[in-house]
């Protein structure tokens, strides 16, 4: 493609190297599609007809379309595909469903991603088309209607994704926390109820996410509720902060499940009890017991903490040996996923970024948009999520296995006489 170049290297449609960035983009794709097809096509080479005529062959190209990606706006002509084989169970004719370019794809996946990051960030939909159009070469797609259809696909896919069957998803831990964001919910007090998991294969995954007033235990309950008529099977082991109504909630859900504190919640609330003189020492010994090797040593840095700092401050003390069980849960798994299972952080680093996201906006609209527009986010970014150390451990604390510090503990066969 030829573009007229001025003096201070600009062309018609912006600069030379946008210029050449979008047509490698185009030429890429195209070459992308039809490897797709010629692959389609010489895998079915053998599906004929009783004349021997081939069933599945090449029928020229579909009309030229715009698509907007991230290298800005490229024209795509998609190879067509003339199927006429027919499914037996439908009696419908089979259609070539290209995975790089689906039908009626306007814009890359992460447009789309893009799109809630600027509308949290308090970007108008109006404001949207001249935002972008600089960036894109292009205002396909990104017209207010658009952005108006997508908050309401988004909307869609929330309600959704908090109707699936859990029944084939078996959550071994959960991390559960009530994230305050500054967007419209229902109530003024409201929060972001969160529960997140590890699957037995070890991947972390969102397991349900819902507005409720102030962390209560009736929000929760009704939160894990929901999640057990749709099959969720109880936890192992649940990791939380120290508000009452989720192990409220959660004992009387999922009795059997075990309680972890989260460390990171437990050290802020012992710093509140202190001067902050005396803070600094007393994180440095509350991190002897997190870090401990094993939980003797845990128990007794607990002992050597209420030694030293009993007398003077012992409301701080008793946060900790109030809660030792429920904060030393964690020995009592693989050491590999300790460092998983001793605070929130897979909850709290994720909305960490949603936080910035919303910190400047007044409102996403209604309540229901507004957790769309969460939503959208941290399904963004369960996409990195990466899973917890040594995963096949997972499966074999689901199984029941021992493990004492750490270590698997094998299972001995007695020898009968």
């Amino acid at each position: 493609m030829l573009s007229v170049v001025n003096a201070d290297g600009t062309t018609e449609t912006g600069s030379l190297i946008d210029d050449i960035v979008r047509e490698g983009a185009r030429r890429m794709l195209a070459a992308a599609l039809e490897a797709e097809v010629n692959a389609y096509i010489a895998e079915l080479a053998d599906q004929r007809d009783e004349h021997g005529r081939r069933l599945v062959v090449r029928n020229g190209y579909h009309q030229p379309r715009k698509v907007t990606t991230a290298a800005g706006a490229v024209e795509v002509k998609a190879p067509r595909v003339n199927d006429k084989r027919v499914d037996e169970a439908s009696g419908e004719r089979k259609r070539f469903s290209s995975a790089i370019l689906p039908p009626c794809c306007r814009k890359s996946p992460k447009i789309s991603e893009v799109l809630p990051l600027l509308y949290l960030h308090g970007l108008s939909s109006g404001d949207f088309v001249p935002a972008l159009e600089q960036f894109l070469g292009s205002t396909a797609g990104l017209s207010p209607a658009t952005v108006t259809r997508l908050t309401q696909q988004w909307q869609a896919d929330h309600q959704a994704f908090g109707e699936r069957d859990l029944s084939a998803s078996d959550y071994v831990y959960v991390w559960a926390d009530g994230i305050h964001l500054r967007i419209r919910l229902r109530e003024a007090k409201s929060c972001v109820l969160v529960l997140m998991g590890v699957r037995a294969d070890g991947t972390k995954e969102l397991i349900a996410m819902n507005d409720g007033y102030r962390e209560s235990a009736d929000s929760w309950a009704d939160l894990l509720r929901d999640c057990q008529r749709r099959g969720m099977r109880a936890p192992v082991l649940a990791v939380g902060d120290g508000a009452l109504g989720f192990w409220k909630a959660l004992a009387e859900v999922f009795p059997e499940t075990r309680h972890q504190r989260c460390w990171v919640h437990k050290i802020a609330n012992v710093a509140n009890a202190l001067p902050k003189s005396a803070q600094p020492g007393a994180k440095k010994a509350l991190q002897e017991i997190y870090n401990a090797e094993d939980r003797d040593h845990a128990l007794k840095a607990v002992a050597a903490f209420a030694k030293s700092y009993g007398a003077k401050f012992p409301k701080a003390v008793k946060k900790i040996t109030d809660d030792v069980d429920e904060l030393l849960a964690f020995y009592d798994f693989p050491a590999e996923h300790w460092i998983h299972l001793r605070t929130t952080n897979p909850i709290e680093s994720t909305f960490a970024t949603v936080r910035l996201r919303t910190k400047v906006t007044r409102g996403a609209g209604s309540a229901a948009a507004a957790l769309a527009m969460v939503f959208k986010l941290v399904e963004s970014a369960q996409a990195r999520w990466r899973a917890v150390n040594s995963p096949h451990l997972v499966a074999l604390v689901r199984a029941g296995a021992r493990f004492e510090r750490g270590q698997l503990i094998e299972r001995t066969q007695s020898l009968s006489a």
